[in-house]
This record gives C-alpha cells, structure tokens and sequence, in this order.
C-alpha cells in the first residue's frame, strides 16, 4: 500500500503527560502531522477548532469536558475522533459513538495498533477494539427496531433514492459491520475504490463518518438481506 502524499494532521488530547508525549513521538516517528495537543477538554475544543486536524486522537476522561461532550462540541467540523481510552465500558463506548466519534480504541492497544487506528481513522474507516464494534452494531440494531415500534417510524423502507446501486451496495456491507478492506475483498475492488464510495455516499447522505452511515443504513434494514 502506498504512502498518502500528505501526511494526516492529528491533534492528540490527553491529561497524562507522559502517555500524551510518548504517542505524539511516536505518531511523529510514523509520519503523521501533530498539530497540537490538549490536556483538558475545553482546550481541546478550541485547539481542534483551530486547527481542524484530519484526526483528533481524544482520551474519553479529560478534565471539564468528557471526550463524548468534546466530540458534540466540534460535531460541525470535518475532523474524526479516535476514542483513545482506558475504559472499555460498555456505557463509554456507546456515549462517545453516539456523540460522534468515529472509533474507540482501548490504550492497551499495541502502538503499531494505534498507528493503524489513526490511519484508518483518517481514511474515514469506523475503527473498534475487537468486541467493541459488536456492541455498537448491536445498540443500533436495538435503536433502529425501538424506532420501528412507536407511532411514527423512522425509515420504512430499505430504498436509498440518492445513491446509486453499487453504492447502496457497499453501504449494505456497512450496515453489516465490515471495514473498507472486506468490503473490497468481498466485491474484487481496490480498497481505495471502497473508501471513495464510502467519502460519496457519506456526501449524498449528508452524514459526517462512518458510524453515523451505519446508523443510518441500519435504520433502513440495509444490515438484513435482500
């Protein structure tokens, strides 16, 4: 796989010092473009506004601003947030991805993991800890059959008029949880070609990441089949 010819800016916010440091030296050792760091969430805030980072790498507990209350804050903004965090609570995890986040990661990852998480991040990849990723698919599915259930449903019908059939396709294999290089795997396509439907799809739906497009293809009963 060839090297991106612009690296990804990445700010990383975390209130521990030493961890802090030692992941921007090695981010930077990998190539990526630190922008920033933050130690606390309202200085997050302002620094991801600032500098519009492709990837903000956030730890979930900041002082005075938790990373979900974070990532609500900047939700306007075409950043993804890498959850970084030492808690692999199942509340935490559904709180950040609800509020945004594009992944979570638990800081026992190896760092060539991390390294991995970022770029997939950036690439508009939703990036789980193994058996997390289940779980939010899981929440959703449970959201998407409550909305079902009251007096007026959200989507009533798998069709997705704005998108072309291939890209209602690959966005059935979103639904069902695979990443860009299954999906291309599955369908004998680069995984550029898959991350590129993905950005135009994400474009037409008007959606910001990845996981907000599998909420939304789960809520049209995209993960079930045909």
């Amino acid at each position: 796989m060839s090297e991106p010819s612009t690296p990804l800016t990445v700010l990383v916010a975390d209130d521990h010092p030493l961890w802090r440091d030692a992941l921007v030296r090695d981010l930077e050792e990998a190539g990526f473009d630190i922008v920033g760091t933050a130690a606390d969430g309202p200085s997050t805030v302002r620094r991801t506004r600032a500098t519009v980072p492709d990837v903000l790498v956030l730890d979930l507990n900041l002082p005075e601003l938790r990373g979900d209350e974070v990532c609500t804050a900047i939700s306007d903004l075409t950043t993804k947030v890498l959850i970084l965090s030492a808690s692999g609570e199942e509340h935490d995890v559904l709180a950040a991805v609800k509020a945004g986040a594009s992944g979570y990661l638990v800081k026992s990852a190896s760092p060539a993991e991390i390294r991995d998480a970022v770029t997939a991040t950036g690439a508009g990849d939703a990036v789980f800890t193994p058996g997390l990723a289940g779980l939010v698919l899981g929440e959703f599915r449970e959201m998407s059959s409550r909305a079902r259930t009251e007096p007026e449903p959200a989507q009533e019908t798998s069709r997705v008029p704005e998108l072309t059939e291939r890209e209602t396709e690959i966005l059935r294999y979103v639904a069902m949880g695979m990443t860009a290089k299954e999906i291309a795997a599955d369908l004998v396509l680069s995984h550029r070609t898959v991350q590129n439907h993905v950005q135009n799809i994400l474009g037409k739906l008007h959606l910001h990441n990845r996981v907000e497009l599998t909420r939304f293809a789960i809520s049209r009963g995209l993960d079930q089949p045909e």
